[in-house]
C-alpha cells in the first residue's frame, strides 16, 4: 500500500507514519509538506492509494486546495487530517471533494478507522457533524453545483452510468477506473444525493432535474 502523506510539520508527520504502518504489512509512504509539493508528488506517484493532508499549508487555502487537488486527481481518494473543529471547515472539505475529515486530536484508532473507510470506498464524516441541520453555514458547492448538489465531472459520469443500471465492474471497465475507485465515486455521490442506494439515487437525479444527457 502507498500513501501520500502531506504536513508542514515534520515532527507530525513522523508520529502519523507510525500509525499509518498499522494498515497493511507494507506501508510506502510519500512525503509532501505544502501544496504544491502535494501535488507534485501526487503526479510522481500515480499509483498512491491514499492521500492523507493537512486542511491549511503553505501555498494555497485550505478549500481552494481540496478543489485544485480534486480537479487534477479526480481518482485519487483524499482524507484530510486537520487540527480545526470546525463543523464549517469540515463541511468545506467533504464538499469540496474530500473523502473523510479527521481531527488531529483524534486517537489512532480513529484515524485507522476511517483510511480504512475510505479505503474501502466509504465516506468519514467525524463526530463533530453529528446532528449538522445543514443551516445557513457558507459552504461552496464546487466546480459544478445543480439545484445546490455539488458532483464532479467524473462523479457524473459514474452518476450518468449508474443511472443506465451498470454495476460498478462495467462503470470501471468504461472509465478505465479500478473498481475500488467506482465504489469511491458512487458513496460520494450517495452522500452529496443524501441517498443511501442506487434507487434512491434515481429518484433524486430526477427531483433534483439533474439532465444526465448534458451533464
Amino acid at each position: 500500500m502507498k500513501i501520500l502523506l502531506a504536513d508542514d510539520h515534520p515532527l507530525f508527520r513522523e508520529g502519523v507514519k507510525h500509525v499509518l504502518m498499522k494498515l497493511d504489512d507494507v506501508v510506502d509512504i510519500v512525503d509532501a509538506h505544502d501544496y504544491p509539493s502535494l501535488f507534485a508528488e501526487a503526479a510522481d506517484h500515480p499509483d498512491v492509494d491514499l492521500v492523507l493532508a493537512d486542511l491549511y499549508m503553505p501555498g494555497m487555502g485550505g478549500q481552494e486546495g481540496i478543489a485544485e487537488f480534486r480537479n487534477q486527481f479526480p481518482d485519487t481518494p483524499l482524507v484530510i487530517m486537520t487540527a480545526s473543529e470546525s463543523r464549517i471547515d469540515a463541511r468545506n472539505a467533504l464538499a469540496s471533494g474530500a473523502l473523510g475529515y479527521v481531527l488531529k486530536s483524534s486517537p489512532s484508532h480513529i484515524m485507522i478507522e476511517a483510511l480504512q473507510r475510505v479505503l474501502n470506498g466509504g465516506v468519514y464524516v467525524p463526530q463533530i457533524m453529528e446532528g449538522d441541520e445543514q443551516t445557513d453555514d457558507p459552504v461552496t458547492l464546487m466546480p459544478l453545483s445543480k439545484q445546490g448538489i455539488r458532483l464532479t465531472g467524473r462523479q457524473l459520469e459514474v452518476l450518468k452510468l449508474l443511472l443506465e443500471g451498470k454495476p460498478n465492474k462495467l462503470i470501471a471497465r468504461e472509465l478505465d477506473l479500478s473498481e475500488g475507485t467506482v465504489k469511491i465515486h458512487v458513496a460520494a455521490i450517495f452522500r452529496a444525493l443524501s441517498v443511501t442506494n442506487r434507487t434512491e439515487a434515481a429518484v433524486a437525479a430526477q427531483r433534483l432535474g439533474l439532465n444526465m444527457a448534458t451533464a
